[in-house]
């Protein structure tokens, strides 16, 4: 039998909320791919499924990385709350395009309370989350998961139902 391990505290347990942050994050991107991905066709389709691939590995990453650090990792809602109804597929291009910001916000809340070497990788995570976003926006932001000057607010990941 194996003894437990203590609680994460101090700069620890800041690391291991932000990680659990950002695997609710994942969870709702899975979960809105699946709905993006049923409006989308072609090479779109392919895009979201692919997105949704990465999505999944680095969801089952940080679970990992959270019961490394002896802590309990959050399953996924069995919902999640689609911020507009997607009808179309320019809907399901913008829920996606939300879907990256929300994960990228708290990518870089995570980057912000990692210590080395998770930073490094969160923050890839990060660049990977802002590729991403650049592609089904069609452009670049200067600062992914923020909103930009003058917009309606900081875009989430979705929230849970």
């Amino acid at each position: 039998m194996s003894t437990p391990r203590p609680a994460p505290s101090g700069a620890a347990a800041v690391e291991v909320r932000a990680l659990r942050d950002a695997l609710d994050a994942e969870h709702a991107a899975v979960y809105g791919y699946g709905v993006a991905g049923g409006r989308l066709t072609g090479a779109a389709r392919a895009q979201a499924r692919t997105a949704l691939d990465a999505h999944r590995a680095r969801r089952d990453t940080i679970t990992r990385l959270i019961a490394d650090r002896g802590a309990t990792a959050p399953p996924a809602a069995p919902a999640y709350t689609v911020p507009f109804p997607v009808a179309t597929p320019a809907d399901a291009t913008r829920l996606a395009v939300y879907l990256e910001d929300g994960v990228a916000l708290h990518l870089g809340a995570l980057v912000a309370a990692a210590g080395s070497p998770l930073r490094a990788e969160a923050a890839g995570w990060l660049r990977e989350a802002a590729v991403w976003g650049v592609r089904w926006r069609g452009a670049s932001t200067p600062f992914p998961g923020l909103p930009e000057e003058g917009g309606s607010g900081t875009a989430t990941a979705g929230g849970r139902t």
